[in-house]
């Protein structure tokens, strides 16, 4: 057993310095700052919307639903690694110890996740019911106990069931959750209790069903490598994360956008590039997710001067990122051997993200309709884009 606990506190602490390493880039870095005036905009925005809010407004079951839905998603974090389903087999009857340790982790670690928008959510209860400082402080005290239980109960679902059929044990486990919520906010209290003892109940009738089956090793590994690929791809946003796995995804709804790039030798760069743009995940979800940033703080957020700086830092952040992402490369590459300019690809991915940040500046425009200045986030994308693409550094080539 003590073998067992210098393994998880090893890896605990391995994992701790590995995210502080990323984090700090996160903390510091442009996004960071966009992060602090979007913030401060939707505090801004959310003060105004509670003075004029309905007193009929359904906050309790608003609530009770979003937290719900948050709690249903309780993914455990067990730091297993590919080898451990052979160093570790012949400790398989002692791994519950190793696997209580996990559980802690997982439940501290993600608390906040519920803890947060409920805190949040405070003020708006106290503005259209008539609950109790105590009734609101019960809830927050039934959240963190339903959160246990969710993150115990989806480990050993996933234990029991190879992680199959999950999407019917979320389904479940939000529902009572939503219930339990609603109830206690609704000065039911005695019924959020009957909910929460019913997942009490649940979780007894999968543990003894684990009880039965042996570890499914293969599950928790692939479970927590996607869990730190989704991580490692978050801090990429910040800096160059080596361990990043990239994916590659068809996107056959875009097959006939291909056919406006003549096949000739001319646009044989554009024609790749745009190619590795579409079909590869992290560039195309890094245009998506910084564009959808941009649009959604453009449409609910009435402060012009915000809209504008989120719109020139996200233009600096989505450009500067696709340059290095399609222009560096640490693999030999069999357009290199092609019989064309050197410069053809830093002209392609050039025209590539200047079509992009254009569509981008349109979509953020059409939300910024109803300001005085819609069409100024438009120019400040383009412009900064530009001045970004021709004035940074282009990466360096390693082989």
């Amino acid at each position: 057993m003590n073998n067992l606990t210098d393994v998880w506190s090893k890896r605990f602490e391995h994992y701790i310095t590995e995210v502080q390493k990323y984090m700090r880039f996160v903390f510091t870095g442009h996004l960071a700052i966009v992060l602090v005036f979007i913030i401060g905009a939707i505090g801004y925005q959310y003060s105004q919307w509670l003075e004029v809010v309905s007193s009929d407004f359904p906050a309790v079951w608003i609530v009770a639903i979003v937290i719900g839905i948050i709690l249903g998603f309780s993914k455990p974090v067990t730091l297993l690694k590919e080898p451990d389903q052979v160093y570790l087999l012949p400790l398989e009857n002692e791994m519950g110890l190793y696997f209580k340790k996990a559980l802690n982790w997982s439940f501290w670690s993600k608390v906040l996740y519920v803890g947060v928008p409920y805190i949040v959510s405070i003020p708006l209860l106290n503005t259209v019911t008539e609950l109790s400082s105590a009734q609101i402080w019960s809830g927050l005290l039934i959240i963190i106990i339903l959160k246990y239980l969710s993150v115990h109960i989806e480990f050993n679902y996933r234990y029991s069931n190879r992680g199959k059929y999950l999407f019917y044990d979320r389904i479940a486990r939000m529902a009572i959750s939503i219930l339990a919520i609603q109830s206690v906010l609704s000065a039911q209290f005695w019924w959020s209790i009957i909910y929460i003892v019913l997942l009490v109940v649940y979780n007894q009738s999968l543990k003894k069903k684990v009880q039965s089956q042996p570890i499914p090793y293969e599950h928790f590994i692939k479970l927590e490598h996607d869990r730190m690929m989704g991580f490692y791809r978050f801090a990429n946003y910040f800096t160059d994360v080596p361990h990043l796995q990239g994916a590659i995804k068809r996107r056959a709804w875009l097959d006939g956008v291909y056919k406006l790039l003549s096949f000739d030798k001319a646009n044989t760069q554009s024609y790749l590039v745009f190619r590795t743009f579409v079909r590869t995940n992290d560039h195309f979800y890094l245009w998506v997710r910084l564009t959808l940033i941009s649009a959604i703080v453009a449409l609910f957020v009435d402060i012009e001067a915000v809209i504008w700086i989120v719109a020139l830092a996200l233009s600096f952040a989505t450009t500067i990122q696709l340059k290095h992402a399609l222009l560096s490369t640490t693999d030999f590459r069999m357009d290199m051997l092609f019989p064309i300019a050197e410069n053809m690809r830093k002209k392609a991915v050039q025209k590539l993200i200047r079509l992009f940040m254009m569509i981008q500046g349109v979509i953020v425009m059409l939300c910024a309709i109803g300001e005085p200045f819609f069409f100024l986030p438009a120019i400040i994308i383009i412009v900064v884009s530009e001045l970004t693409f021709n004035l940074s550094k282009d990466p360096v080539v390693h082989l």
